[in-house]
């Protein structure tokens, strides 16, 4: 047996040791940071939903009567009235959202869908996205994404994309009413 022989480029052999190319090598530590980083934004998501929720509980929805509103109860929470529907006298595209999530919240739909029934869907998307963050950042991860690269934007961006259409449509339909 001969003696390895030095590479006569004066490096080292160690192909063994080297990644291949386009391929990047996380070391170990640098991949479980990672990993609790995306852990502790999906729980973050998750402590935020349930403010969200916790905030629409908080809130009543209901006149002196007991009859259901359909807007300005986020005045409830301290926060200035629609200056759109002030200057216009029509309700912006988010106009109900608020109540309707403090009706849904106590399970009255069909009063939750009369105030903005966008804000319905949207609440029932937050109370499965809010389950998916937390079963997400338990389970360690991304539940019912694909495993492909970018997947998780794509239906990130897909989601977000057909509130803002149902939004809009909700709003042109006000519109149109008059």
């Amino acid at each position: 047996m001969q003696p390895e022989q030095p590479d006569t480029n004066g490096n080292d052999n160690d192909d063994e040791r080297t990644p291949p190319r386009g391929k990047v090598i996380r070391p170990a530590n640098e991949t479980a940071r990672l990993k609790r980083v995306v852990r502790a934004t999906l729980l973050g998501v998750g402590v935020a939903l349930a403010g969200i929720f916790a905030a629409a509980a908080y809130i009543n929805p209901y006149n002196a009567e007991g009859v259901p509103r359909t807007s300005s109860t986020h005045t409830q929470l301290g926060l200035p009235p629609c200056n759109f529907k002030m200057i216009t006298d029509t309700g912006c595209p988010s106009c109900g959202m608020t109540t309707s999530f403090a009706l849904l919240v106590r399970g009255d739909v069909s009063a939750s869908l009369r105030a903005n029934w966008v804000g319905t869907a949207i609440c029932v998307l937050w109370a499965l996205t809010l389950v998916w963050s937390v079963g997400s950042a338990l389970w360690g991860r991304m539940l019912l994404v694909p495993r492909r690269r970018g997947a998780a934007e794509v239906i990130f961006t897909t989601i977000t994309g057909l509130v803002v259409v149902l939004m809009l449509a909700r709003w042109g339909t006000l519109l149109l009413q008059g």
